[in-house]
């Protein structure tokens, strides 16, 4: 049989290499990971000091270590708020770990009783492992793989479930135990189980981390970095998605490709910087005035594209329409002077837009083709309208 002491031998290296494995994500920045790192850190601390027990004085080997430990399940779920968004402390799981450790001096100093620190650690253990399951399970963002959200959310549910069956244990007196490394069935059994605690949490925290790096590496190659709408690339998938199925439903679909007026004369004029400034003042203008479901993307340089379901090409060209007169009435995005602007404006500008509808079962492709060829006829037809091919 297993002895408690080599089981925090066990769970105290599991710890060590969780710690090393997070260590390393720290240059990534994710939010709640400092937290995660303490609080494996103080894990191994405490565990530490656990088997002290008999050595040193109670204070350090029971209360600190009890103590210690709280924090350290504490700032799991701490980490795992930050890491969700929710600024918020748990303020109440603070005032708890003050109720027990006040609970925990008084049952070690003042009227010694194993079973009541037993039963009041593990209450707070299993109400902070359910803390957590809850706070992970509802908080998972939307369109993320649920794997590594649902196994912290199970793992730390089967926790807190532990915990509560040991504080019912001990609340009970059955056990007839007084020391934490004491060597009985019923004692390695709640420890075997608590072993796992340390190194499954670590895993599924090493999970959300390395999600949320894929989702920063889906962003950088689905998003356009400088105007926060679909790259190309990803505008092109979801535009077939939507043909797909609008070709099941047979419903119509409209392709608006959109082009900035006299762009490189504006880089030319004004500089870079504010070319930049127009793209991104662009993007932000068109993202309020479409409709949900409608998808928006840079095609490349200053052409974008706005593709329409549910929607046929006269019904697509007065929505372009009625962005182009709502653009000449917006104040042009702020940057270097220009001459007759204020000195903060650049100038403003203006665009045209080629407007098709998908064809019986055509490609993606020809549709495109459609959209630009009106678009050029826009063009040449002296800029600044929206223009329905043939």
């Amino acid at each position: 049989m297993f002895s408690p002491v080599s089981i925090l031998v066990v769970t105290v290296l599991s710890g060590l290499m969780a710690t090393a494995v997070l260590g390393s994500l720290l240059p990534a920045a994710i939010p709640g990971l400092g937290c995660w790192i303490a609080a494996n850190t103080l894990a191994v601390v405490s565990l530490l000091l656990f088997a002290t027990q008999g050595h040193v004085s109670p204070l350090v080997s029971i209360v600190g270590a009890n103590e210690l430990l709280a924090v350290s399940v504490m700032l799991v779920l701490e980490g795992c708020n930050r890491f969700l968004g929710r600024a918020r402390r748990p303020l109440e799981a603070y005032a708890g770990a003050a109720v027990v450790l006040v609970s925990i001096v008084y049952w070690t100093f003042y009227e010694p009783d194993f079973d009541a620190r037993v039963t009041v650690v593990s209450a707070f253990h299993a109400y902070l492992y359910a803390s957590i399951a809850w706070a992970v399970l509802r908080g998972r963002p939307a369109g993320r793989p649920s794997y590594s959200y649902n196994f912290v959310s199970v793992a730390a549910l089967l926790f807190s479930l532990g915990h509560a069956a040991r504080g019912l244990v001990y609340g009970l007196g059955n056990p007839q135990q007084t020391d934490l490394l004491q060597v009985t069935p019923l004692n390695t059994a709640f420890m075997g189980i608590g072993i796992l605690a340390l190194p499954c949490m670590s895993t599924g925290i090493v999970m959300l981390a390395h999600d949320r790096l894929a989702q920063r590496l889906e962003r950088l190659a689905n998003v356009d970095d400088l105007t926060g709408v679909w790259a190309r690339r990803a505008f092109l998938t979801k535009a077939q998605a939507v043909l797909d199925a609008a070709a099941r439903n047979g419903m119509p679909v409209a392709l608006a490709i959109i082009d900035i007026d006299r762009f490189k004369l504006i880089n030319d004029s004004y500089g870079h910087a504010a070319g930049d400034s127009v793209l991104t003042h662009f993007a932000a203008f068109v993202q309020r005035q479409l409709r949900a479901g409608d998808v928006f993307g840079r095609l490349g340089g200053e052409e974008f594209g706005v593709l329409c379901p549910d929607t046929d090409a006269a019904q697509a060209a007065i929505l372009l329409e009625r962005l182009r007169a709502e653009l000449a009435s917006t104040p042009p995005p702020a940057q270097a002077g220009v001459a007759g602007r204020t000195a903060d404006h650049t100038a403003g500008y203006t665009f045209s837009s080629g407007v098709d509808q998908l064809r019986n079962d055509e490609p993606l492709a020809a549709l495109m083709a459609r959209a630009d060829a009106a678009l050029y006829a826009a063009k040449a037809m002296g800029r600044d309208r929206v223009v329905v091919a043939a």
